[in-house]
């Protein structure tokens, strides 16, 4: 097998920008920015626009959709006469 073949798998942080939240974690990612985690060791950082934080699903501040009313409308407009 080749050496070197596979992208180094090294810990990363993931930092959202829209709230103040961060993780550790690995990845292949990397990035010049650097920032010193809880355990004194400095890591990449890698900036995220949305994480489970900041994400209206995982908040609770989504909006369900009516789906039903949609497919009524639709079968009005096109259905069989």
């Amino acid at each position: 097998m080749k050496a070197d073949a596979h992208p180094k798998y090294e810990p990363v942080i993931f930092q959202d920008v829209s709230s103040d939240f961060a993780f550790l974690t690995r990845s292949t990612m990397t990035a010049k920015d650097r920032m010193k985690w809880e355990d004194g060791k400095e890591y990449p950082v890698i900036k995220v626009e949305i994480s489970s934080k900041s994400h209206p699903f995982y908040t609770g501040k989504h909006k369900i959709l009516d789906s039903g009313g949609r497919v009524d409308k639709f079968r009005k407009r096109y259905g069989a006469k």
